[in-house]
C-alpha cells in the first residue's frame, strides 16, 4: 500500500507571493508546472493554534477507528460531542479532515482521513 501524506508548510506572505509568481511566470512561458498541494500557515504559532494536541488526536482517532459519525468520534474519545464537532469542523476547514454526509435512519456526518503521515515543512 502507499503511503499518502499530507504537506503543511510555514511560510510567510512573502515566500508565498514569490512562489505565485515564479508558477505564474513558468505557466506564461508555457513550461510544465508540477502540481502539489499543502496547507500554508502564516507562522508556527499560527500553526500550532490549529494543530493542538487534542486536534491531532482527533486526527489520529479517524484515521484508526473510522468513525461513521462526529457522535462516535466522540463516543471514542470520550470528549463532549459538541466540543469534538466544532474541532471536527475546524480540522475540516483547515482541509485536515473530510466530512461525508451518509443517510441512515438518519443523516450523518462521517469524518474521514485519506493520508498516512503529516510532513511538516519550515523554510529556513
Amino acid at each position: 500500500m502507499r503511503v499518502k501524506n499530507i504537506r503543511i508548510a510555514i511560510r510567510g506572505e512573502k515566500d508565498l507571493f514569490d512562489e505565485v509568481k515564479d508558477v505564474w511566470g513558468k505557466l506564461e512561458r508555457g513550461e510544465k508546472v508540477k502540481k502539489h498541494q499543502a496547507i500554508y500557515f502564516e507562522s508556527l504559532d499560527v500553526m500550532r493554534k490549529v494543530l493542538t494536541e487534542e486536534r491531532l488526536k482527533i486526527v489520529k482517532a479517524i484515521r484508526k477507528n473510522h468513525p461513521a459519525s462526529i457522535y462516535e468520534l466522540a463516543k471514542i474519545l470520550r470528549r463532549d460531542v459538541k466540543n469534538t464537532f466544532d474541532d471536527v469542523q475546524f480540522l475540516a476547514q483547515a482541509g485536515l479532515v473530510e466530512l461525508k454526509k451518509t443517510k441512515d435512519i438518519r443523516e450523518k456526518t462521517a469524518p474521514k482521513v485519506d493520508y498516512d503521515k503529516i510532513v511538516l515543512e519550515i523554510s529556513v
